[in-house]
């Protein structure tokens, strides 16, 4: 049988409220739902990410897509063809316009959305949904500015609707053993962690408008798909425009939020000469895009402070020529844990001075999650993430229960990229965080990801 097969058949007639709820507070295997029961799930943006959301709630037997909006008529017709193929019903459709979604928004038949849009239409998109009731499920990132971060903190509190922030990176086979080590305190009193963003998205962010992954140099109106408005912001912006996928698992490892949160940070970048050198390499020197002034550094790192005395670097590295990596390191008073060279280092349990290979420590603290579950996420996107992250929205909304990855985090993780750009302008000063949890980060609980499962 497939794998694609095997995926949808577990979802069709396993209990999964125990895939799902594993990783939700105050939840326990066996509390599951009615069978009968079906969430009416909205999709704002189908563009590459939603239609790849889309492609997994159509395997569920508890979603029923009831609506999709997108401007670009040719993802409308991709989404249309399949949800065909599923067989499932035809959804409303919403395309008229930028503003189309609040019709959507405003109807019965829609109790929770998914929105997959460019980023500067995700606070105000989250905000309109949360008012209208929705239960919001947002890519990532939530915010360009502290003032938006305000906005999704206070309309959730006014509104008292829920936002899960889908970081799917937390869910990773990896991270959820690690997160599982520093829960039996593998690593002793954490100390400190490295993560980032090194992507090589010159081909994303600089396209031929023929190809999603060519090798053309336009973007805005004659490019395709994230180089249409991604770029935008290397020319207007000098800033980590793109922490969450780094920074969320080393934030929920160290308890941000509960128990512990961002205190401060400092921020520098290099000179900017990736795009630039790319523009020059694939279109010549004489090209319309070579004149264009790129403001965002080609490496930008942030130092991270919390209250309970970690640090955090985290780095953005997009625009130059690399392989890609999240730079993930996780260290602690009895040793450390390294993603790039897949090695770890355990005083008192690794030869003295030598790097162990990783693959038996993931292997034995592998998270329970993946351990009953993880062959039925093969397929589902990004190593099978993205399986567990989409159940842990469907679980949380049909529910309405608060999710693990909640508005709070979006806001904190979120506010990376404004409080870099104000440092980096003024020559690395230290910024502080916001407390979006007003001081209740004190009281909240750390979710036991462990405990919780089982």
């Amino acid at each position: 049988m497939s794998t694609h097969k095997s995926r949808r058949n577990f979802i069709k007639k396993t209990a999964i409220a125990g895939a799902g709820i594993s990783v939700l507070p105050n939840l326990t295997l066996g509390k599951g739902y009615s069978q009968k029961e079906k969430l009416k799930l909205g999709l704002i943006g189908v563009g590459l990410r939603g239609t790849n959301h889309l492609r997994n709630v159509l395997l569920r037997d508890d979603v029923l897509v009831t609506a999709i909006c997108d401007i670009d008529q040719a993802r409308i017709d991709l989404s249309l063809e399949a949800i065909n193929k599923a067989g499932k019903t035809k959804p409303k459709v919403f395309s008229k316009n930028e503003y189309d979604y609040r019709n959507l928004l405003s109807l019965e038949d829609v109790d929770a959305v998914i929105i997959s849009t460019p980023w500067l239409w995700h606070t105000r998109m989250a905000k309109d949904s949360m008012v209208a009731g929705k239960y919001t499920g947002l890519e990532v990132s939530a915010a360009n500015t502290l003032e938006e971060c305000w906005d999704l903190v206070n309309t959730h509190e006014a509104t008292g609707t829920h936002l899960m922030i889908l970081e799917n990176v937390n869910y990773r086979r990896d991270i959820l053993a690690v997160l599982n080590m520093v829960r039996q305190n593998v690593f002793g009193e954490l100390v400190h962690f490295r993560c980032g963003y090194q992507h090589d998205l010159r081909f994303v962010k600089l396209n031929d408008g023929k190809t999603a992954y060519g090798k053309g140099v336009e973007f805005g109106e004659k490019g395709i798909s994230e180089s249409k408005w991604r770029t935008q912001h290397s020319v207007a912006r000098n800033a980590d425009v793109y922490p969450t996928h780094g920074v969320g698992p080393m934030a929920t490892m160290c308890n941000i939020n509960r128990g512990n949160r961002f205190s401060s940070i400092t921020s520098n970048a290099t000179k900017s000469i990736g795009l630039h050198n790319y523009i020059v390499k694939n279109g010549g020197e004489n090209h319309p895009n070579a004149k264009v002034k790129f403001k965002q550094g080609d490496v930008i790192t942030s130092t991270i402070e919390t209250t309970m005395g970690e640090t955090i670097i985290v780095t953005h590295d997009c625009n130059l020529p690399r392989p890609y990596s999240l730079g993930f390191r996780v260290q602690g008073a009895n040793g450390l844990w390294e993603v790039d060279g897949n090695r770890i280092y355990i005083e008192g349990k690794s030869e003295s001075h030598k790097w162990d290979q990783a693959d038996e420590w993931l292997a034995k603290y592998d998270h329970p999650l993946w351990k009953k579950y993880g062959e039925h996420a093969m397929g589902a996107g990004h190593g099978g993430m993205d399986f567990f992250v989409i159940n842990a929205f469907v679980e949380s909304a049909k529910q309405n229960i608060a999710p693990p990855l909640d508005v709070y985090d979006a806001a904190a993780w979120s506010a990376i990229t404004p409080l870099s750009e104000v440092s980096i302008e003024n020559n690395g000063e230290p910024q502080d965080f916001p407390d979006f949890t007003r001081g209740l980060w004190l009281k909240r609980k750390p979710y036991n990801w462990i405990k919780d499962t089982y």
